[in-house]
């Protein structure tokens, strides 16, 4: 079984749209939202998965057989799928039979994480794409909880891993140069994500941010999704 996001009409949140984010913005994708995470970003927009403070957790997840998801994940058409949270890896043992499944039938597949699980090595052999968000001071999360060295090191080592950081503040920017240096990131596959959940807040952050990665070489990316149709689920 896997715990799955509900959308505001009860509705597993499994839907097809465009990527938003990072190196592949702009492909049409169909998004499977997991439920539950091991982090509590302050920043984060999709809290309904994980703070039990202020959502209700029937409301707000729903359980489902994978072939039931996988069902549901055939019938938009499209051989592109992020998984994203929510922490994905968190039920990454009940993901390896649909992973494996949809593999055989030719789909691209990319993982939104948090950095602090490993990939079981059946998902680090099916997964063509992880999307590696360390978090930062400006997350909110302890140090010891949101960087794990032997994590980041693993993910390091798959050529299909780029490293995505949430950034608010221009000093933000030293703190991921820091991290580069100090666990060997690859600069090529660092991208930088201004934050913000209003087309407002995006604009501004990313003039900045985009100044930023033209400076150190790493790669720029806006939210695509918000400027199109702001802060909505299943978009």
């Amino acid at each position: 079984m896997l715990r799955v996001s509900r959308q505001p009409g009860g509705l597993p949140e499994i839907f097809h749209s465009l990527q938003g984010e990072g190196p592949t913005i702009g492909t049409a994708t169909v998004f499977l939202r997991l439920a539950t995470c091991n982090l509590a970003c302050t920043w984060c927009d999709t809290k309904y998965t994980w703070d039990w403070d202020h959502y209700r957790y029937d409301d707000e997840v729903i359980s489902l057989e994978t072939a039931s998801v996988r069902d549901s994940i055939l019938a938009f058409g499209c051989p592109h799928l992020v998984i994203t949270g929510g922490e994905p890896l968190l039920q990454q043992t009940h993901l390896t039979g649909l992973v494996a499944d949809l593999k055989a039938r030719g789909f691209y597949f990319e993982v939104e994480t948090n950095g602090t699980l490993v990939p079981v090595p059946e998902l680090a052999r099916d997964i063509d794409q992880w999307n590696v968000s360390p978090k930062l001071e400006n997350s909110g999360n302890p140090l010891d909880r949101r960087v794990l060295p032997q994590v980041l090191e693993s993910f390091r080592q798959l050529p299909g891993a780029y490293f995505k950081f949430v950034v608010v503040e221009p000093r933000d920017v030293e703190e991921v140069c820091a991290m580069r240096d100090k666990y060997k990131l690859p600069t090529e596959r660092i991208v930088l994500l201004p934050e913000g959940t209003t087309v407002d807040q995006v604009q501004r952050r990313s003039q900045w941010v985009s100044e930023a990665c033209v400076k150190e070489g790493f790669r720029f990316s806006t939210r695509l999704h918000i400027l199109l149709w702001g802060d909505q689920r299943g978009r």
